[in-house]
């Protein structure tokens, strides 16, 4: 044991980093693009404050297409797009441009859906008080949605982390590179056990900290 750490242990901890760099990185900008987007849907649905039903069918059939686009096909077809907006193809930080296109529709519909639990009647009461739209998306959905929206990061960031293994078959890095290189290709079961180990416990931590500040930021706790 005390040998497979010296001679891996330092692969994995830098791989464990690019993981955590393309996890973060990309859950970041897919609720750049995701965020809006959720907004948007549920801003122009019948009965929204910007009620506009073509638009939403529309926009909304746009992202049930994106979302049933498989990973691996979304990123080995945008390869040029990503040369383009990264210079290369291959490692971390190429990595987040498919692994950002590919979670921002999937967290749009997550963000639609928390801001659909808001009590219809909130919404009346801002309407009534003259807030305006971008007042009630700010200090109404937004706000009042602040723990589902929480726990859905968790489940995007649960997801991405899955993806990345994805992407580092294919030259991206992290813990998914070193899993088929080493434990793969190599035939060293311990590599993949220990690629598994990692991943379970950082699936393990990312949850129980969106657990408790969801819990913390949920008004009904306090």
């Amino acid at each position: 044991m005390a040998e497979f750490w010296e001679q891996y242990g330092a692969l994995l901890a830098d791989s464990t980093l690019e993981t955590l760099y393309m996890t973060f990185g990309s859950t970041v900008l897919a609720y750049v693009l995701g965020l809006p987007m959720g907004v948007l849907l549920t801003a122009t649905r019948r009965g929204g404050i910007a009620e506009a039903p073509r638009f939403n069918a529309l926009f909304s059939w746009l992202i049930n297409i994106l979302r049933s686009l498989p990973f691996i096909i979304l990123m080995l077809f945008i390869i040029p797009f990503t040369r383009m907006i990264v210079g290369t193809s291959i490692g971390a930080t190429a990595a987040l441009v498919p692994l950002t296109l590919s979670a921002a529709p999937y967290i749009a519909r997550m963000v639609e859906q928390s801001l659909e639990e808001i009590d219809a009647g909130v919404l009346e009461a801002a309407q009534c008080m003259g807030a305006t739209r971008r007042q009630i998306v700010t200090r109404v959905l937004l706000a009042e949605s602040v723990p589902s929206l929480l726990r859905g990061m968790s489940i995007s960031l649960i997801t991405i982390l899955g993806y990345t293994a994805i992407t580092g078959s294919v030259g991206a890095g992290g813990l998914g590179n070193v899993a088929f290189r080493f434990g793969y290709q190599y035939y060293r079961k311990e590599v993949m056990y220990a690629t598994l180990l990692i991943i379970i416990l950082l699936v393990c931590v990312i949850q129980s900290i969106f657990d408790f500040i969801s819990r913390r930021a949920d008004k009904r706790n306090r």
